[in-house]
């Protein structure tokens, strides 16, 4: 019996898949538990629907991912902190931070966990911070930490 599986399943398959399972197999575990339905032809067009569902959605988030990082990647944020003795920055500045100045300077909306810094900015001066919008789609955000 032919069957899509609706859930991954880890001795059959992901879900998506049309697989092969035998008659008593299918119809005692597979279909009562709903971990796949019977590959009708109606089903399988269901199947080859959706996943050109799913494909155009993942092309149009990648176009957006991109379109976002080349706008990020000509702004530059400037972000304010207060200095301790002897000029030293007091505090850090961390994703939170970079997001929330990237939000009221640029009116760009990012969020804080795509920032992508190893540690948090202790210092001033121009740093470029990394940003992955997309598995595929990396920028850098130009940010100048100064003395408030």
């Amino acid at each position: 019996m032919t069957i899509i599986l609706l859930q991954d399943e880890k001795k059959l398959g992901k879900k998506g898949d049309i697989i092969e399972a035998s008659e008593g197999y299918a119809r005692n575990y597979i279909l009562p538990k709903k971990i796949g339905v019977e590959a009708t032809p109606k089903n399988l067009n269901d199947l080859k629907l959706k996943k050109a569902n799913e494909d155009k959605i993942a092309q149009e988030n990648l176009e957006k991912a991109k379109e976002l990082a080349a706008l990020i990647e000509t702004k530059s944020v400037v972000v304010k902190m207060k200095a301790g003795e002897n000029g030293k920055a007091f505090g850090a500045v961390s994703g939170k931070e970079i997001v929330s100045a990237l939000k009221e300077q640029h009116d760009i909306e990012v969020d804080k966990k795509k920032i992508q810094l190893a540690d948090n900015i202790k210092n001033f001066g121009c740093y470029e911070v990394p940003v992955k919008l997309h598995p595929q789609v990396a920028g850098t955000i130009h940010v100048k930490v100064t003395e408030a």
